[in-house]
């Protein structure tokens, strides 16, 4: 179906203007250009959403391979997005949750009013990861807070509101019958734990600043992987809770580097 909107707000706006990808409703015929996506990736970097973007076309043999792609949203220095093809861009979305939440509110306003019907969305990154193989890749059925919680915490007008971060099972069980076809990458559906931050949020000793010993980490992860997580990012509640509430597909897929 539709992307859901669940703002009364914009229906009566003369004009939407997604700053932060560059667009608009009344610069870009947004149906024209969007209207066919049915997948869309996203990821932290430009670089990694561009080069991702160049091997999607090489591996699909798509006209323009090899060549060098636009930036759609070249006008801002906040979010990059390629296209591959008809139907599935790749965008990037910074690091950490209130960077991963601007974007995602903006692409999910531009897929509504482009009218787009039935799209998933898959988020592809790097991790922590706790327990597991250097190396592996780690599919997200449920993203947790710091507490091991399955929510999102977003603070609106003062009040604390909690949304559900569970992802699509049947997109993770999809993700992980391709991931079998592949050999050289250990493949793993688990809970992802998700932090505000990259150093005291994930128990890091190499921080400007650092209140705990190695054994209090070390005790805070062995809870952490008996809790179902197997691997650590910045992005995944909100991600998972923005996909649900608007009813889409999503996943979340990540590399664990070290």
């Amino acid at each position: 179906g539709f992307v859901h909107i669940k703002n009364p707000h914009l229906d009566s706006m003369e004009e939407d203007i997604l700053y932060h990808l560059d667009l608009g409703t009344k610069t870009h015929n947004l149906p024209a250009m969007f209207g066919d996506i049915k997948f869309v990736c996203v990821g932290g970097s430009p670089n990694r959403m561009r080069a991702f973007a160049q091997f999607v076309q090489r591996e699909l043999g798509l006209a323009g391979a090899g060549e060098e792609l636009p930036d759609i949203c070249a006008g801002s220095d906040r979010c990059a997005m390629y296209r591959a093809g008809p139907g599935s861009p790749s965008a990037s979305h910074g690091m950490g949750i209130p960077s991963i939440s601007i974007m995602l509110h903006e692409l999910i306003k531009l897929l509504h009013h482009a009218k787009c019907r039935d799209v998933t969305i898959i988020r592809i990154g790097t991790s922590g990861g706790l327990g597991i193989e250097a190396g592996s890749v780690v599919i997200t059925d449920t993203a947790v807070d710091s507490s091991f919680q399955p929510r999102f915490e977003q603070v609106v007008l003062g009040d604390v509101v909690l949304r559900s971060t569970e992802l699509d099972k049947d997109l993770a069980e999809e993700l992980l019958a391709c991931s079998r076809e592949i050999a050289d990458f250990p493949t793993l559906i688990s809970h992802t734990m998700c932090t505000y931050d990259f150093y005291e949020g994930q128990g890091r000793l190499d921080s400007a600043l650092c209140s705990f010993s190695s054994e209090k980490k070390l005790e805070y992860l062995r809870r952490a992987y008996d809790a179902g997580v197997r691997n650590i990012e910045m992005e995944s509640t909100a991600f998972a809770a923005l996909c649900g509430l608007c009813g889409l597909k999503g996943e979340s897929c990540q590399f664990y580097l070290l």
